[in-house]
């Protein structure tokens, strides 16, 4: 049985590996010359199940707009006309209550700590190494952001996840390179949470995938889905020789193109409210040992990450509404080096520091698609937001274990799909 896997970032490349691993001949088409060279190529690299949390929170519409017009904002809104960003806002506003945050929170926690068991499992079978550093730690800069952290402690308590509420001071002892004069009310520490190097993972796995006999198109863009009267599906590509586009049958078809999944989906009836919200990264080397941090932190006043990834600092965050453009924009590259400034001073040259913006796949409600739709043969794995690296390995295996159901081949994922399946939002088979 063929399966196409459409997209090679970290989801994609995920996918088609446990699809080859299941018994299926899998081709992947990617538009780019490489694996991982979009949303996942200048990611935040956590690998944090404890953290991950869905954008629509309780008091997070008041912080957007206490901070609409600061200088150094973590949320950047532009209006425009734009009637698919307003349909989105107006979805993520009613999520944002402490009923709806506990249920996808609690959604996206449950892929994520199944996806850190199977990251862990093809670390140890394919011995590949990603700059992984473990421990995870959210610096609160006033005692109100400590406050608004509570519902997801309460989440963390309850569910039996290891963490602390720590003191400034050892905060300061978890991570000695943090400035002592930067303003730090306290910090949740996660110590089994972990990052790593997304791209460089991607590539080590594409690399084992097209051993395995996994077939890499790249340069090769996707214009159009359609069945056909045989059962099985066409994806029509766009250039073609004589003007004729070339046409690939598959049995199956697994959409995990990020934020170019809507717009390839929406000719076939499939609605998804995906947006692509802007984040940005600056990545610099890391100059001195001692003023560097040691794992992964969040400061949680501007939602911005630092990661550290062997010789190197990646500063990532921002979340840019409105906006289609990937841009550099410096007044949002100017608070991402302000932030890691403000607790590692002299960790590297920030004027050296490589700069990159990417579209992140969000869903207003927060945790990811996967499953069938209501087309048949054609699978989801798509609106992962900002965690997708966090959730890839076990969202890759959910999608080949779904895919081998529908041919009869096994009984499905080994997980509860509770609000994970496409059906969520009305893009499931009829019942």
């Amino acid at each position: 049985m063929h399966v196409i896997v459409i997209g090679a970032g970290v989801i994609g490349v995920c996918s088609a590996w446990y699809l080859r691993q299941a018994g299926f001949d899998v081709t992947v088409l990617e538009r780019r010359a490489a694996p991982a060279q979009e949303t996942s190529f200048g990611n935040a690299g956590m690998i944090a199940p404890g953290y991950v949390t869905p954008w629509a929170a309780p008091g997070m519409p008041g912080k957007v707009l206490r901070t609409l017009f600061a200088r150094e904002a973590p949320v950047v809104f532009r209006p425009s006309a734009d009637p698919a960003m307003w349909r989105w806002i107006v979805r993520w506003l009613r999520e944002c209550n402490l009923e709806r945050y506990r249920a996808n929170k609690l959604r996206m926690q449950r892929l994520a700590f199944y996806s850190r068991a199977c990251l862990h499992r093809l670390r140890s079978e394919l011995e590949i190494d990603y700059e992984q550093s473990q421990g995870y730690l959210q610096l609160f800069r006033t005692a109100r952001d400590l406050d608004l952290a509570g519902p997801a402690v309460a989440l963390l308590r309850e569910n039996n996840v290891p963490h602390q509420l720590v003191s400034a001071q050892e905060c300061r002892r978890i991570e000695p390179g943090l400035a002592a004069d930067t303003p730090l009310a306290g910090g949740l520490h996660l110590p089994e949470d972990e990052s790593g190097n997304c791209p460089m993972f991607v590539r080590a796995l594409h690399r084992h995938a097209e051993a395995a006999g996994v077939a890499f198109r790249f340069e090769t863009q996707v214009a159009r889905i359609r069945p056909d009267q045989g059962g099985k599906l066409q994806v029509e590509l766009a250039h073609g020789q004589n003007g004729r586009a070339p046409v690939l049958a598959a049995d199956r078809v697994l959409v995990a193109a990020g934020v170019d999944s809507a717009p390839l989906l929406l000719p076939l009836g499939l609605r998804v409210p995906l947006y692509p919200v802007k984040g940005y990264s600056v990545t610099l080397l890391v100059r001195d040992e001692l003023q560097a941090p040691l794992g992964a932190l969040m400061d949680e006043s501007y939602k911005i990450a630092i990661t550290r990834l062997g010789n190197r600092m990646r500063v990532a965050g921002t979340a840019e509404l409105g906006s289609r453009r990937l841009d550099l924009r410096p007044a949002a590259l100017r608070t991402l080096v302000k932030v890691a400034r403000d607790w590692f001073p002299v960790a590297g040259n920030y004027q050296e520091a490589t700069q990159w913006a990417g579209a992140r796949p969000m869903l207003p409600d927060g945790p990811p698609l996967i499953g069938p739709t209501a087309v048949p043969g054609l699978f989801l794995n798509l609106g992962h937001g900002s965690t997708g690296w966090a959730m890839s390995c076990g969202s890759g295996k959910i999608a080949a274990d779904q895919i081998a159901a529908s041919a009869g081949a096994a009984s499905g994922p080994d997980i509860d799909m509770e609000g994970l399946l496409p059906g969520r939002h009305g893009l499931g088979p009829a019942r």
